[in-house]
């Protein structure tokens, strides 16, 4: 019985310092990336918002995937309502902002089309956005560090190192995913066009050969009256 009290003693301290290390963990695994897909009707402008802390960085970068022309009207104007940024009949963009306090608005404007309506995609990307937690609340939370091997300041280095690699491949694969997916709706918009002129010139010169066919055999026809 003593041996089993003890190691239960060792089995909650142990259980006890890795809630503690989950703790830690769960501040840095906060995201400060999105992304969103959207469909943009025609002859419409859709804006979105997003607020900025002073000193802080803004990335956005989209994407047309779909619709007539791969193209769209792109702005993001400052709290001020300044134009920073500007893009005319555009397939995709990529614009990076040092920003202050304030609402930041980037719109997307299909007005000049009024038939086809577009797919687009785009992904947001802030740096430097302070927290209101104090980077040092983490140490309260940790208890017994004299018992690890490893100092604990060189653990949290590391899960950051991977945090920021992670981070910036999901970023990559969903680029290149939205990329797939803009050659992929173009591949087929263009099978369906080629399919629908191949229809069309089958018929065309089904129609041709029947008239040819028609106007040769009218050549040979007597059409002199036989008296009897």
């Amino acid at each position: 019985m003593e041996v089993v009290r003890v190691f239960l003693c060792v089995l909650s301290v142990f259980v006890a310092l890795v809630s503690d290390r989950f703790v830690v963990l769960a501040f840095f695994s906060q995201s400060l990336d999105s992304d969103f897909t959207f469909t943009l009707p025609a002859g419409r402008k859709e804006c979105f918002y997003q607020t900025m802390k002073k000193d802080a960085s803004l990335e956005i970068e989209y994407q047309v995937l779909d619709g007539a022309g791969l193209d769209v009207d792109f702005f993001i104007s400052s709290p001020s309502g300044q134009v920073l940024f500007s893009d005319y009949h555009k397939s995709d963009g990529v614009h990076t902002i040092e920003t202050e306090d304030g609402d930041y608005m980037f719109c997307f404007d299909n007005t000049f089309s009024s038939v086809s309506e577009k797919l687009i995609f785009f992904e947001l990307i802030l740096d430097n956005m302070e927290t209101d937690e104090d980077p040092d609340d983490w140490k309260e939370y940790v208890h017994g560090t004299d018992i690890l091997d490893m100092k604990l300041e060189d653990i949290m280095d590391t899960i950051n190192n991977v945090k920021a690699r992670l981070g910036k491949s999901l970023q990559i694969q969903t680029v290149l995913r939205a990329f797939e997916a803009r050659d992929r709706n173009l591949q087929e918009s263009n099978y369906d066009r080629v399919n629908f002129w191949s229809i069309v010139n089958v018929i065309g010169m089904m129609l041709i050969s029947a008239v040819q066919v028609y106007l040769v055999r009218s050549l040979f026809e007597d059409k002199r009256k036989i008296r009897t």
